[in-house]
């Protein structure tokens, strides 16, 4: 349909109009309290942590526009909000601070893209307990009288804090309160004397008092906390005149001495005010003692001598001297005594002075041995030792100045003169070897005199070598090593001790001892260790050696050492096998093990490999290099496919097997070995000819296996004899001989009864063959004939198998030790080992079938 253009005209008109109608948005008013909408009287805590949502802005838009938020400070101020313009949240992006600003204006507008509106919003920040209490008009310090009474207030102090509520109130305390003379009240901050306390200058001239003001306490970030501030006021003592003066430096002793001049001072007091604070002047009096001796100068307290020392009577004088405080006040002076002790002495003027026989000496010398006894004197030293002063100007000390602990003197205390002692304390230090001589200094020093005059003399002690000590080695033991082969008078080891005394008692002479030693020889001067000339050493005959050396100087003090030597072992013996040439017999798939010996002592020389070195056929045999065990190839399981193995029926086993040890240079031996091998079936058939196969190599154990099969039907035979004897003994009854037949199944074919000795032929590649006994007719009628006796017949002597037989019985083995049989010859037989052997297997034999026989009777 087609419009025309007042229907065009229209259509835009609406369109402007309805363009015009688009109403501004607004935010939501959701009152105190609420954390959404336009932040009406909305309150944020100081402590909020930065970074927090804090609010969410929200309004709507009338057409249902989306809306954006925003948030605008004064330039002049921080922004401390900041808000995310499509969700609305407020986020606190600055600290707060209700002290320094407990207000925030900030414009929030909404805006739906085409019209924005914009409130301005006051925030209130509340307080949080954020500030500690502070001190105002520090420092302090305080002038107080010292006589000031007890519970007096002497000072106020003061503390602000900023907060509101509990956390801006404030209370004082002092630290150490119980320590302290002064008292604080909590509230009023007044510092006090405390109750029954003094102030004392002459004791304290200040104190420090230590007040803390603590605020009330309040939340801060979600926990209740405490403020506290410190403070320290300064009292100063103020000093009040209330102390009588103050000797100075007692107590006071004076001396006059013999060339004192009258009118010399002795020695002189000193006196102060007790009150430090304003000290007033002092006058010095002598009250009593002097007995016109002495006088004392009142303003500067100089005590003087006012006679010569030789007019005086006593010894000592005691005076008593008074100080007079002058008050400018007019107050009753303060006055205090003292006494001062002055003593006549003679002059001190000569110090002690050493003598020998000779007069004045001061170097004294003696020749001893080295470790004297305890407690000795040494009598060689004659020293005197004397002060010419009297009294106490003559009393010294002496004593030994040097190496300590060795010797001591006699006296240690003199008074004017006394004869010099010298005792050995320490015998073992008096050493020649660590020093031949020992140097000391005799101090003599004055005790009681001011001047401790003192005077020395060398003291030297020369000492004389004793033999005292033993040869003693560089080492408990020595260990040497050498080779097997080592010719004669080969170097084994050097040993070394040493003897520090000097001359012949110093020289050490070396000997040897003990099992093993004779192989050996040392040098007795240089302590070098040889094998003998014409000894041969055998690490397989003996491997170690331990003997003592010796050594001993020249009067026979001597010390052990203990010699280990060890002989190294050469590779010199060859592997041995038991025979140059073995017959082994192997069992089918059971390996067959054989075994080479080396005499050498040590690995790797007594080590052993083995190797085939040759075999008919070569694909046969394996050998374990390590245990000798030799095997069939794993291709071979059974005779058939060993003997499919040899070209034209050879049956011939042999191997060349060689024993190798690992020795430098390697040295090997070789051996023959000849093997029968049979199957595990034959075995099992027939058990006699397994135990032959056995003991085909050991022959002794067939005779022990028959001889305890024969005790055995002895015992049994004489068991069966004596019941018999005791049964009719008892029945006392003489019965008549009877006699009693077991029957047993008629007796088999010769050929059925030698069975057991039979093998079959089909896979034998050789044969053991043994000849059987002749038949003994008797034997085989015996149900027809007379009864044998009760006691068993003693078996026959062993006889030879004979070499020819019409009833042979074989092994099937093969076997490179016997001559193969042909398949179109007639079977011969072979004896199986020596003729002892075939001769065993006879008696074998006969005694099996004699304990058969005797099974029939009682």
């Amino acid at each position: 349909m087609r419009r025309g253009p007042w229907a065009a005209l229209a259509l835009g008109l609406l369109c402007f109009g309805l363009a015009q109608a688009n109403f501004a948005p607004s935010f939501f008013d959701n009152g105190v309290g609420s954390t959404h909408g336009n932040m009406a009287l909305f309150s944020l805590p100081e402590d909020t942590p930065v970074g927090s949502h804090v609010y969410t802005l929200n309004g709507t838009d009338p057409e249902g526009h989306p809306v954006s938020y925003h948030i605008s400070f004064d330039p002049s101020t921080r922004s401390v909000f900041s808000v995310d313009s499509k969700c609305g949240n407020i986020t606190l992006v600055e600290e707060l601070d209700r002290e320094r600003e407990d207000e925030i204006e900030a414009i929030i507008s909404i805006s739906d893209g085409l019209n924005q509106v914009a409130e301005k919003v006051v925030i209130l920040v509340t307080d949080a307990n954020d500030e500690a209490p502070k001190f105002i008009h520090e420092p302090y310090v305080i002038l107080v009288p010292e006589d000031t009474p007890a519970g007096s207030s002497i000072f106020k102090v003061h503390a602000v804090d900023r907060d509101t509520g509990s956390g801006g109130s404030v209370s004082y305390f002092l630290q150490n309160s119980h320590a302290t003379a002064f008292a604080m009240d909590r509230h009023s901050g007044v510092l006090r004397l405390r109750a029954g306390t003094t102030l004392d200058y002459e004791k304290a001239r200040a104190h420090f008092v230590t007040v803390v003001a603590k605020d009330g306490g309040g939340r801060l970030r979600g926990a209740n906390v405490v403020f506290s501030a410190t403070t320290t006021i300064t009292v100063q003592v103020e000093d009040i005149q209330d102390t009588a003066p103050v000797f100075v430096g007692t107590p006071y002793y004076g001396y006059v001495y013999e060339d004192t001049l009258p009118g010399s001072e002795v020695l002189r007091v000193v006196a102060t005010d007790g009150d430090r604070g304003k000290p007033n002047n002092v006058l010095y009096s002598l009250v009593n003692g002097s007995e016109g001796a002495f006088e004392i100068n009142e303003t500067s307290g100089v005590i003087l001598v006012t006679q010569s020392p030789a007019q005086l009577r006593k010894e000592v004088y005691e005076l008593h001297i008074q100080v007079t405080e002058i008050s400018p006040t007019g107050q009753p002076p303060a006055h205090s005594t003292v006494p001062v002790t002055i003593r006549i002495v003679d002059l001190n003027n000569h110090p002690p002075t050493f003598y020998g026989e000779n007069g004045p000496q001061n170097r004294f010398e003696l020749s001893v041995f080295e470790h004297p006894p305890q407690g000795e004197i040494l009598r060689g030293l004659k020293i005197t030792v004397n002060d010419s002063d009297q009294g106490a100007n003559a009393k010294f000390n002496l004593r030994l100045v040097g190496p300590g602990g060795i010797f001591r003197v006699v006296p240690q205390t003199v008074l004017n003169e006394a004869q010099v002692t010298v005792i050995v304390e320490n015998s073992a230090a008096i050493d020649f070897e660590k020093s031949n001589a020992l140097t000391f200094k005799l101090l003599a020093i004055e005790v009681n005199t001011p001047e401790k005059f003192s005077s020395t003399a060398d003291v030297v002690i020369q000492l004389l070598d004793t033999n005292d000590n033993v040869p003693k080695f560089t080492s408990n033991y020595y260990i040497a090593r050498i080779p097997e082969n080592a010719p004669g008078s080969s170097h084994v080891v050097a040993v070394t001790a040493v003897d520090p005394d000097t001359g012949p008692w110093g020289k050490v002479k070396y000997s040897i001892s003990g099992t093993g030693a004779e192989l050996f020889l040392i040098n007795p001067s240089t302590g070098i260790i040889y094998t003998q000339p014409w000894a041969s050493l055998d690490a397989e005959g003996t491997a170690r050696y331990n003997f003592y050396v010796k050594a001993e100087d020249a009067e026979g003090r001597s010390s052990l050492a203990e010699v280990f030597i060890k002989l190294l072992d050469v590779n010199d013996h060859y592997p041995q096998f038991g025979q140059s040439i073995q017959e082994k017999t192997m069992v089918l798939g059971t390996p067959l093990q054989i075994e080479a010996t080396d005499q050498d002592a040590e690995e790797p020389n007594n080590l052993v490999d083995y190797s085939i070195t040759h075999a008919e056929p070569a694909n046969v045999f394996d050998i374990d290099a390590h245990t000798g065990e030799i095997r069939l190839k794993n291709s071979i399981r059974s005779l058939d496919a060993l003997h499919n193995l040899t070209s034209g029926g050879e049956r011939t086993w042999s191997l060349e097997v060689q024993a190798k040890d690992r020795g430098s240079p390697s040295f090997s031996t070789t051996a023959l070995l000849r093997i029968d091998i049979t199957d595990t079936e034959t075995l099992s058939r027939d058990p006699m000819a397994a135990f032959l196969l056995q003991t085909k190599d050991n022959p002794m154990k067939a005779v022990g296996v028959l001889a305890g099969i024969m005790a055995t039907v002895v015992i049994i035979t004489v068991l069966v004899s004596t019941a018999t004897f005791w049964r009719n003994k008892k029945s006392n009854k003489v019965l008549p001989v009877r006699r009693v037949l077991r029957h047993r199944p008629g007796p088999a074919p010769r050929t059925v009864r030698i069975e057991w000795l039979k093998f079959r032929r089909a896979k034998a590649a050789a044969k053991f063959v043994l000849q059987e006994d002749t038949p003994n007719e008797n034997r085989n009628n015996r149900l027809g004939g007379p009864i044998p006796p009760i006691a068993p017949v003693p078996p026959p002597p062993p006889r030879v198998v004979p070499t020819v037989g019409t009833a042979p019985w074989t092994v099937p083995t093969v076997s490179g030790s016997l001559t193969p049989q042909q398949p179109q010859c007639s079977p011969k037989p072979k004896a199986l080992g020596s003729s002892a052997q075939s001769a065993l297997v006879s008696e074998l034999k006969q005694k099996f079938e004699k304990s058969r026989d005797n099974e029939a009777y009682f």
